[in-house]
């Protein structure tokens, strides 16, 4: 990099931290272990006495430039009422490369905002190897009653007890959660769940190689717990889950260089993209419009053709027709003979009076009409050989 790319690279990161409200902040991690630094309410609240707000605050993170955090760097911030944590391990990439972190605090009662940067200096850890490497699972912890330096140092002297290694130290640490584990209910003060892995110089200890046992290995698969006898290091403080422990021997991998292949997916260089002339033949598109109308247009007049036949020629329509008929010419030569029939009328038809004046209703059949559409209660007439019926007169007189 020359003088001038470096001197602008300066100046870009300058006026970048001037966008933050006057308050940088810097931290120093080692690359290969676990940091965390905590993003307090208080210092956000901006109050000046010391004292801390009571108003819910919520923080959000992300690489200067980028809309999220680096790969390694992770953010956790359990309520509004807390203080955030910024934890992660940095990779060998990352050494001698400030990393620049956007903290933006929303003040949720009056909508206030603040922001300031992090600036994390990434220095070199301690050359010694740690080929040794053992990843334990806690359950009755989470991820930030982890990072707690009492807490981190009480795990890694009781894991010294049952190593004894020369040099030790965390590697990383993440929660349950970004493994897939569920989210605890909120019941007997139920935890996430932490892996947290740590690396040494020297070989497992027995105790460890206890959960590769055939015993141990058949009791996991049965859901049941394995006897381990350095367990009781942990007992008092640490849940471990020694099912889940993982032990990982670097020394014993080889390392494989993968050589970048340059295939078919690079583009050779050809110089500067030349754009078609005009002078290019224009394509005639008439005959696949054709090609695209004629067969639907096809399938139409066939289905068509099915459909006519369906309905037209088919010879149970015209069946059905043909009976309906005859029922219909049936029907009328019956009712055409019941004119002719000479019958008395039931008695249950006699002639009715007239509720008013007692006068006998005139009869509303005559011989001219038509009997086929008599109805079934009807008002009977004088026929010669009935009896009639005497009505009452108003003069108080019967009358034959």
């Amino acid at each position: 990099m020359s003088a001038s790319d470096l001197v602008a690279c300066l100046m870009m990161i300058a006026c970048l931290l001037s966008y933050a409200d006057g308050k940088n902040e810097t931290v120093y991690w080692k690359n290969k272990q676990v940091n965390h630094h905590i993003v307090s309410r208080k210092k956000a609240s901006g109050n000046t006495n010391g004292e801390l707000s009571s108003d819910p605050i919520t923080f959000s993170t992300n690489l200067m430039g980028y809309p999220d955090r680096p790969g390694w760097l992770r953010y956790i911030q359990r309520t509004p009422y807390s203080d955030g944590v910024l934890y992660g391990s940095p990779t060998a990439e990352n050494v001698g490369r400030p990393t620049i972190i956007e903290i933006t605090a929303y003040n949720r009662r009056t909508f206030e905002t603040a922001r300031h940067n992090l600036i994390i200096n990434i220095i070199p850890a301690d050359e010694f190897p740690l080929p040794y490497q053992v990843e334990f699972f806690i359950k009755n912890m989470n991820v930030e009653e982890m990072l707690a330096s009492e807490v981190i140092g009480d795990f890694l002297g009781a894991v010294k007890n049952i190593w004894q290694p020369d040099r030790l130290n965390a590697i990383n640490i993440t929660s349950a959660l970004d493994r897939g584990g569920r989210v605890p209910l909120p019941i007997n003060d139920l935890k996430e769940g932490v892996y947290v892995m740590v690396g040494a110089d020297v070989a497992f200890s027995s105790c460890l190689r206890e959960v590769e046992s055939p015993h141990n290995q058949l009791r996991c698969s049965q859901e049941m717990e394995p006897v381990i006898t350095c367990d009781k290091k942990f007992r008092a403080h640490f849940h471990v889950d020694w099912c889940k422990l993982s032990l990982m021997d670097n020394t014993k991998r080889i390392p494989v260089h993968h050589e970048v292949v340059r295939g078919e997916g690079i583009l050779p260089d050809v110089g500067e993209y030349s754009p078609p002339s005009e002078t290019l033949k224009s394509r005639d598109y008439y005959s696949d419009f054709l090609i695209t109308l004629a067969a639907p247009s096809a399938v139409a007049v066939v289905l068509f053709f099915i459909l006519g036949y369906i309905m037209c020629c088919r010879r149970e329509g015209v069946i059905q027709l043909v009976h309906h008929s005859s029922i219909q010419k049936s029907t009328k030569e019956l009712r055409e003979m019941s004119k002719n029939r000479e019958i008395a009328w039931p008695l249950s038809t006699l002639p009715v009076f007239h509720p008013v004046t007692g006068e006998i209703v005139p009869p509303l059949h005559p011989d001219s009409y038509d009997n086929t559409s008599v109805p079934l209660m009807q008002t009977q007439q004088n026929l010669p050989h009935q009896t009639r019926i005497p009505q009452q007169q108003s003069g108080g007189k019967w009358y034959p």
